[in-house]
């Protein structure tokens, strides 16, 4: 009796152990180690994107000047300030003219002296021509005398040797002329040059703008070409962007771009591409290229910085997968691909990309093909698998 309890007992831990390992195995199939990976799926289908190119830029303004002074001097005074707007015309600093005034008038008596000098080399030019004309006469009249023997042949040289005199002084007084002509335009020009630094003592607006930049103060020195004050034309800003080389291939001047202000990220404004720069930039492989906006924003501050996004042409139509599903395994591009319950790796050749996540699938992939998104773990071609709506953490 005791032996047969003892037998029933051992049945019975026997059948639980079975039970428990069985249980177990069950668990481990079904959530341990060995368990299916799972994963998300969706299939493939024909469509077109339209791809879409992202950039940082900062805001510039297309005319700016720089407005200095055409000698050095000391600025004298200012009379606009940052921020102030300002009419084409306006002046808006004077320089000291220190001895302008004085050089000025100096140089006004040298050119009424110069005319006068002038005027008296002329009325000498006249004069000699005069005598020339006399002394001609009188030669051509004692040649012919002598030639009839009316008067000795000294008295006939004597006319003609007036004669030579008088041509000699002729040609000094015509040099003298031309000498005193070319002082006084010389002395002349001189002066136009003084009045014209005179005139640019004050420094005039080149356009309408705003001021952006006061670099200098009244009793300060500078030099011919420094800045004192720096314009914009607000209706000129656009913004330079710096967008990526590898996808920049279709841009092109006149695309449409949204452009969003860090002052202001949930308004999106329109604009397009104005120009595109020949130089990119070697070390951070990027393009630059100018947006204008369609229309300039109130209060848009110089150097603020700016989100681009930039449509490109619609590309043609092929088969649509989400960026996520494309893997890189031994060098090779490709997708997972599940096939009447089998899973194999197909090597694929893809085109643009869309900044939604979409990417043009050019070759090794059908639609209607069923292909992985996401799983659990890396794949292989052993894995086992199973298909779930979503994974925790990520989007289905």
């Amino acid at each position: 009796m005791k032996a047969s309890s003892i037998g029933t007992r051992r049945l019975a831990l026997i059948g639980l152990g079975i039970l428990l390992i069985a249980a177990m195995s069950y668990v481990v199939m079904r959530s341990g180690p060995l368990a299916p990976t799972r994963v998300t799926v969706v299939q493939a289908a024909e469509g077109q994107i339209t791809p879409q190119l992202f950039g940082i830029g900062t805001v510039e303004a297309r005319r700016s000047y720089l407005i200095g002074p055409t000698t050095a001097g000391r600025v004298r005074s200012v009379t606009v300030d940052v921020g102030d707007t300002v009419k084409a015309g306006q002046p808006v600093a004077e320089m000291d003219p220190v001895d302008l005034d004085e050089r000025t008038a100096a140089l006004d008596a040298s050119v009424a002296r110069a005319g006068s000098a002038m005027a008296a080399a002329e009325a000498q030019r006249r004069d000699a021509q005069a005598r020339r004309e006399l002394a001609a006469v009188n030669a051509r009249r004692y040649v012919e005398l002598g030639r009839q023997n009316f008067i000795s042949t000294g008295a006939v040289e004597a006319r003609l040797q007036e004669q030579a005199s008088a041509d000699a002084l002729l040609t000094a007084a015509e040099a003298n002329l031309v000498a005193a002509r070319q002082d006084q335009q010389r002395l002349a020009a001189e002066r136009a040059g003084l009045r014209q630094q005179r005139a640019n003592v004050r420094l005039l607006a080149p356009a309408d703008g705003v001021v952006t930049s006061r670099d200098a103060e009244p009793g300060s020195t500078v030099v011919a070409g420094q800045a004192v004050l720096r314009v914009i034309e607000p209706s000129s800003l656009w913004v330079k962007a710096r967008l990526d080389q590898a996808r920049s291939g279709s841009l092109a001047v006149g695309l449409p771009a949204q452009i969003v202000l860090r002052s202001n990220p949930g308004h999106p404004l329109p604009g397009k591409v104005a120009r595109v720069e020949a130089l990119s930039d070697s070390v951070t492989e990027e393009r630059m290229a100018q947006i204008r906006f369609d229309q300039v924003p109130a209060g848009l501050s110089v150097g603020e910085l700016a989100e681009v996004t930039l449509s490109l042409p619609a590309t043609t139509k092929a088969v649509l997968l989400p960026n996520a599903a494309i893997k890189h395994r031994q060098a090779q591009t490709g997708v997972w691909v599940i096939d009447a319950g089998t899973l194999r790796f197909a090597p694929v050749r893809i085109g643009q990309m869309s900044l939604g996540g979409q990417v043009q699938v050019l070759d090794g992939v059908q639609p209607g093909t069923t292909v992985v998104v996401h799983s659990e773990k890396e794949l292989g071609e052993r894995s086992r698998i199973t298909v779930v709506d979503a994974l925790a953490g990520r989007q289905p």
